[in-house]
Formats: C-alpha cells, structure tokens, sequence
C-alpha cells in the first residue's frame, strides 16, 4: 500500500467543515455559481481540473506498473474521484457532475477498451444512499 498526495480530497478553502447549509448562507453567489455548473474555486480552493490534474497521473503511472492482468485499487474520497473518472473517460469538465456521488464504502470499476477507458460499474457495493454534498 502506498499513500499519494495527489489523491487527497478537493480542497475548497473556506467552505471546509461547513455544512451545505452554512455554505449557501455565508457564500450564496458563490454557491450559486457552483450549483449551476460554472467552474467556481470553492472557498478559495481547488477547481474540479485542478483536482484532476494532480490525481489522474498517479494513477495512470499505477497502472503502468502493474503486471499483466493485474488490478489496481486506488482509494480516495468521492470528489475526487469523480474528477478522475471524467477525466480518465475523456468527458469535458461541464459532465462530470454526471457522476452521482459515491456512497460510503463503495467502489467504480473502470477497464480498459478497444478505444481507451470504460466505465463498468459505479457506486457498486451497496444501494445508493444519499452522499454529503450532494444535496443541491
């Protein structure tokens, strides 16, 4: 088990340790901007390509160490997760909201095709429960 910097958490500045209601009442235009969509440094933080820049090349150098038909398993927290499944599935930035939040203790699987990365499951391991933040 190895622990990479890259793929910690998306860091949002300000809005750290806020609850969602706390967020829309100190930071509502900000929030707004956020909920509709628009590229917003939370609090201060990172943008979602951010987040994506610095965790999709780790694992992609991962990947590259594995032996043939190996498995890698990468865990980190659902933010930043979703930004690498945009990513690595060549999705522009604007869709990868696409992607419910995972719930607690659950996985995506991703797999290699004919013509690059595919998605083969996503928030497996349980019924879909509501995540934190998710709630708009």
């Amino acid at each position: 088990m190895q622990h990479h910097e890259g793929l910690r958490e998306t860091y949002a500045g300000s809005w750290q340790g806020l609850t969602n209601a706390e967020i829309r009442e100190r930071h509502p235009e900000e929030y707004a901007a956020w909920a509709a969509g628009e590229p917003v440094r939370r609090g201060g933080g990172e943008l979602a390509e951010e987040v994506a820049d610095r965790s999709v090349p780790v694992v992609l150098e991962a990947v590259e160490k594995l032996p043939e038909n190996g498995t890698l398993v990468v865990v980190s927290h659902g933010g930043t997760i979703r930004t690498m499944l945009g990513r690595m599935l060549g999705l522009e930035p604007a869709l990868w909201e696409c992607f419910g939040g995972l719930s607690n203790c659950c996985w995506s699987v991703l797999g290699r095709g004919a013509r690059g990365w595919r998605l083969l499951e996503h928030n497996a391991g349980t019924l879909p429960q509501p995540v934190i933040g998710d709630d708009t």
